[in-house]
């Protein structure tokens, strides 16, 4: 694994996630005429600068639930405890949290078994799941394809159980998976891409949810911006993050094209900062954002626990 890729990871899905709530629900038109350009505050959801949102908070609350290993219902807790105790919050408040995120967290509550607790309906394909699937891809490096398709399906499910949203999220940890093994961006997303196709091609012709991700190629990045949507729907996530971060420069150029491409602008801002923290890592990130980024320590921490535990995995792995 790439040094620095996973704690930029983290801290890239904060930023991005910050950069964007002040604006969020904002006009593409708006925020283009009148970008952001830094860290803002007292916007969409009335909060000091450098807070970020329930990508982040999920994000967290499963990385730390990964520590002990991998335990569904660890996860479920932890984001039960988010949604009415403001665990892992910026500031000790819940905000912001998605229709089919917040109905499944209410099943979890009840004693829904966590990987089934997403809905199923082909309308609840927001992109809930994807911005907090990160995590997964350093988790499941070292283990074979099979198994990290299962793994992702079922931590997605836990909010999202329509294959759609699944497949979505396999694909971002696929690319990121590549990135943080040091590929560069069009290898990682066309390695990533292949693989799964081949996948779904070994399945027959039962498995059609794919097709969605048919523009999730490097070719993307050629399109007109007039061609890339960034609302809420899992596919124009994906498609926006990666449209702005294949076309980066830098970090800042990444997570910023991201959030100015206005509508959901926190997870298209975490999900592009999820990638380009991955590719870039820390060190690229402009200074005044880290000092800015509420609970930066605790993300750090929790970034410095988790690799342990990864390069703890990848060793346990390559042992005869």
């Amino acid at each position: 694994m790439k040094r620095g890729a996973l704690e930029g990871t983290l801290i890239g899905i904060a930023i991005g996630d910050a950069l964007g709530v002040p604006v969020e629900f904002r006009k593409r038109s708006e925020l283009q005429a009148n970008p952001v350009t830094d860290f803002t505050g007292f916007g969409t959801h009335d909060q000091p600068p450098g807070t970020w949102s329930d990508d982040t908070s999920l994000t967290l609350c499963l990385v730390e639930a990964l520590l002990d290993g991998l335990d569904y219902g660890r996860i479920a807790q932890k984001f039960v405890s988010w949604r009415y105790n403001g665990y892992m919050t910026a500031h000790g408040e819940t905000f912001d949290i998605g229709n089919a995120t917040a109905q499944a967290i209410f099943r979890l509550r009840a004693g829904c078994e966590p990987t089934l607790a997403g809905d199923l309906d082909e309308h609840a394909n927001g992109n809930g799941s994807l911005m907090r699937i990160a995590p997964i891809a350093f988790f499941t490096s070292s283990m074979e394809l099979e198994t990290r398709r299962r793994i992702v399906f079922d931590v997605a499910g836990i909010t999202h159980g329509h294959p759609r949203s699944k497949f979505g999220c396999w694909l971002f940890t696929e690319f990121l998976r590549n990135i943080a093994r040091g590929q560069s961006k069009e290898e990682a997303l066309s390695v990533a891409h292949a693989s799964i196709q081949s996948w779904v091609d070994a399945q027959g012709p039962g498995i059609t949810e794919w097709i969605h991700f048919a523009r999730c190629t490097p070719l993307i990045q050629d399109l007109p911006m007039e061609e890339i949507k960034s609302t809420g729907y899992v596919v124009h996530t994906l498609e926006a993050s990666l449209w702005c971060f294949l076309r980066s420069e830098t970090f800042a150029d990444a997570v910023l094209a991201a959030v100015n491409l206005g509508d959901d602008t926190d997870t298209t801002g975490a999900v592009a900062g999820a990638m380009a923290g991955a590719f870039y890592t820390t060190s690229t990130i402009p200074q005044r954002w880290i000092d800015q980024l509420a609970q930066m320590q605790m993300i750090r921490s929790l970034a410095e626990r988790f690799c342990r535990v990864i390069v703890a995995c990848e060793q346990s792995e390559n042992q005869p």
